[in-house]
């Protein structure tokens, strides 16, 4: 294809726009091409609109009308956050193909982009070995109270108390950790726990263990059973009809006495205020939150309040080297798309 190609790239302060085009000028090496970019003010002024009933699409950033004039002679769009919708589209005639550094198109809104037969990409586990590694980390913070010490010690105190038998956690090898959802990140964290000598279950209606993880003494487990015999949940389960909620207050009141919580999938799959209610009654003993709802919590939110709790800013994919990836697979699916064969990360 010698034709002159617009690609436009909408980005921000963690998918900067360099990356992808860094990485589309590496795949597309002697293409005429004019990129265009811009970058929204993300994460640090504009919030996420996750969840707007007027649009059909969520977890974006800004209004559609807000990227009209941006797309109008675009052949091929990247983004990381704009919301994409039918009137959008309308905005674009002469668009060929929508890349989307997101593990789904949520801000896309699909049926449009199918009606028009502009193929749309995204970069599915782009962040799935931040995301464990975080979990793990997250894991050990709780139990072993890691940021209540830093925050003794940066305070001027050197809080022995958490030499105390009665403060003091457990250490990962005591632990049975409950893995709710086995796709890319919950695999990952499978595999990073191994070494620590946990023991291993595993919910997933969707996914089978391997001869090697069976072998490891990786177990599949219902998901009532899970919570009944693991020490700790983690949840990396995706948000649909069938998981928002699914760690209801009836579920937490089936785990053992003593038990933690992890969450660094999203906000909506987990019973906030029955895991508060947990942690005060002393059922649980610990919880590591990386993702909230609603999101951002409110300041005066009772469980940020908790001595219990390990919390972070939902941060847990936040790597560099996820960023990097990202751009790597979008650039790789482009230069499929334009050189007429099947891209590797299809939207459907």
């Amino acid at each position: 294809m010698t034709d002159r190609l617009t690609i436009g790239i909408i980005g921000d302060g963690f998918m900067q726009p360099g990356f992808f085009e860094a990485a589309l000028r590496e795949k597309l090496p002697g293409r005429a091409l004019t990129i265009r970019s811009m970058e929204v003010d993300w994460p640090l002024r504009l919030k996420s609109t996750k969840y707007d009933p007027t649009l059909p699409v969520g977890e974006f950033v800004g209004r559609p009308e807000d990227y009209f004039d941006f797309l109008a002679d675009l052949d091929i769009l990247v983004t990381h956050l704009a919301p994409i919708t039918a009137d959008s589209l309308d905005h674009a005639p002469r668009l060929k193909a929508i890349a989307v550094s997101r593990g789904g198109p949520v801000n896309i809104e699909m049926a449009a982009a199918r009606a028009r037969g502009i193929p749309v990409v995204n970069t599915p586990g782009r962040n799935a070995s931040a995301v464990a590694e975080f979990t793990v980390g997250s894991l050990l913070a709780e139990t072993r109270n890691l940021i209540r010490g830093h925050m003794a010690v940066a305070s001027g105190r050197f809080g022995r108390e958490f030499y105390h038998y009665a403060n003091t956690g457990p250490e990962l090898c005591e632990l049975t950790v409950g893995i709710v959802g086995y796709g890319d990140i919950g695999t990952r964290v499978a595999r990073l726990l191994q070494p620590f000598g946990c023991g291993i279950l595993i919910y997933d209606p969707f996914k089978e263990l391997t001869p090697e993880e069976k072998a490891a003494g990786f177990q599949k487990a219902e998901l009532d059973d899970l919570m009944a015999r693991a020490d700790v949940v983690t949840l990396h389960p995706r948000v649909t009809p069938e998981t928002k909620g699914m760690i209801s207050r009836a579920r937490i009141a089936m785990m053992k006495p003593g038990g933690y919580i992890v969450n660094t999938t999203r906000g909506q799959v987990l019973d906030y205020g029955a895991l508060y209610d947990a942690l005060v009654s002393g059922q649980l003993r610990g919880a590591a939150l990386d993702t909230f709802e609603p999101e951002p919590p409110p300041a005066d939110w009772p469980l940020l309040k908790l001595p219990n709790v390990t919390l972070s800013p939902h941060i847990a994919g936040a790597s560099r080297h996820s960023a990097l990836k990202a751009a790597t697979m979008i650039a790789g699916d482009i230069a499929l798309i334009l050189d007429g064969k099947p891209p590797l990360h299809p939207c459907k």
